[in-house]
C-alpha cells in the first residue's frame, strides 16, 4: 500500500518516508489509516522502497469478525432446519451473558474464534449452568486442534461415553462441522491423537452428528520414543524436565525405576503426565 491517510489527507508513503528522516518527525508518532477499511495502518521504510501496511492484529480482528459472523448465522439456519428456534445474540442472565446461537431455553452455542482467557470462559460457562442452560462451544480457526495441544484449547474441550474426550470445529467457508473425538495424550508429551467425522453445516448434517455413533481405533505410542523425550526434557533442563527430576528425586527414584505403562499408557485430554499420576499413586 504506497499510499494513505493522514490528518484526513492521501499521503504517500515515499513523501512521509522522506519526512522522517527528520529527527523531529521520525521522534513523533503519526497514524495513517487505510483509504479502503478506514483501519490504522504502518509505515513501513527500508533500504529499497516504503510502504504501508496493516497490522498484524487489525487483519486477524477483522477476520475473526467476518468468521464469527458467517458461523453464527450459518449454525442459526441450521439449527432452524433441524426444527429448533434457533435466534442469534440473545441476552441472557439479565443482560450478563450473551448467546451467540440459543437453539432453544435450554441450550446455546458459542462459537469462538477470537483469543479467550479461561477465567472468561469459566464465568460465561458458570453464567450457561446457573441459568439453566447447556452451553456448546464451536471454535475457529484460530483454536484448530493439530498434533500438539496448546494450554488455551483445553477449556474447549467435553467427554461423553459416545465420542470419549472431544472437540467442535466449525468452517464457515466451507461449511462443515468438524467433530474430534477419542482425543487421547501421549503418555509424557504433549502430542494427541484423535478420529475426525466431518458433518455439512445444515439441518441433515445436524441430524447425522445427533446419531454418529463411532467406532474407536486402538493408538499406538512408541514408549521408546516418551522415555528418549523425558531423558532429553531431564538434560536440557527444561521446565518440565526440571519438574519430573525433583519428583523423581524426592521419591529416591530414577526414570528406570518407573514401570513401563508410564511409557505406554495413553493419558486423558486434561491430565497430567504419567509420571505425576503414578507418583502421586504411590
Amino acid at each position: 500500500m504506497y499510499a494513505a491517510f493522514w490528518k484526513n489527507e492521501l499521503v504517500t508513503a515515499f513523501d512521509q518516508a522522506e519526512k522522517a528522516k527528520d529527527e523531529l518527525v521520525k521522534n513523533k508518532q503519526r497514524h495513517y489509516f487505510c483509504p479502503s477499511c478506514r483501519q490504522e495502518v504502518q509505515l513501513v521504510i527500508n533500504s529499497k522502497t516504503a510502504y504501508f501496511r496493516h497490522r498484524p492484529e487489525v487483519i486477524n480482528l477483522a477476520g475473526e469478525k467476518d468468521e464469527h459472523a458467517r458461523s453464527k448465522n450459518l449454525l442459526k439456519n441450521a439449527l432452524v432446519e433441524a426444527s429448533f428456534t434457533a435466534q442469534t445474540e440473545v441476552t441472557l442472565a439479565s443482560g450478563k451473558l450473551r448467546a451467540d446461537v440459543l437453539a432453544s431455553p435450554k441450550l446455546a452455542f458459542e462459537v469462538q474464534c477470537a483469543p479467550l482467557t479461561k477465567s472468561e470462559f469459566i464465568h460465561r460457562h458458570l453464567l450457561y449452568r446457573k441459568n439453566g442452560i447447556e452451553d456448546i462451544w464451536l471454535v475457529g480457526k484460530r483454536h484448530y486442534l493439530a498434533l500438539k495441544i496448546k494450554k488455551s484449547q483445553l477449556i474447549f474441550f467435553r467427554e461423553n461415553k459416545l465420542w470419549r474426550n472431544y472437540y467442535f470445529e466449525i468452517n464457515p467457508y466451507q461449511k462443515f462441522l468438524r467433530l474430534k473425538f477419542n482425543v487421547q495424550r501421549e503418555p509424557l508429551t504433549d502430542r494427541i491423537q484423535y478420529q475426525v467425522k466431518y458433518f455439512a453445516l445444515n439441518g441433515a448434517g445436524l441430524s447425522k452428528l445427533w446419531q454418529f455413533q463411532p467406532h474407536f481405533k486402538n493408538f499406538y505410542v512408541n514408549p521408546h520414543v516418551q522415555k528418549s523425550y523425558l531423558q532429553t526434557q531431564i538434560m536440557k533442563k527444561t521446565t518440565k524436565g526440571m519438574q519430573i527430576a525433583a519428583q523423581l528425586y524426592q521419591s529416591h527414584l530414577t526414570i528406570n525405576d518407573l514401570p513401563d505403562w508410564v511409557y505406554e499408557r495413553f493419558r486423558q485430554v486434561k491430565s497430567p503426565d504419567n509420571i505425576t499420576l503414578f507418583l502421586h499413586q504411590t
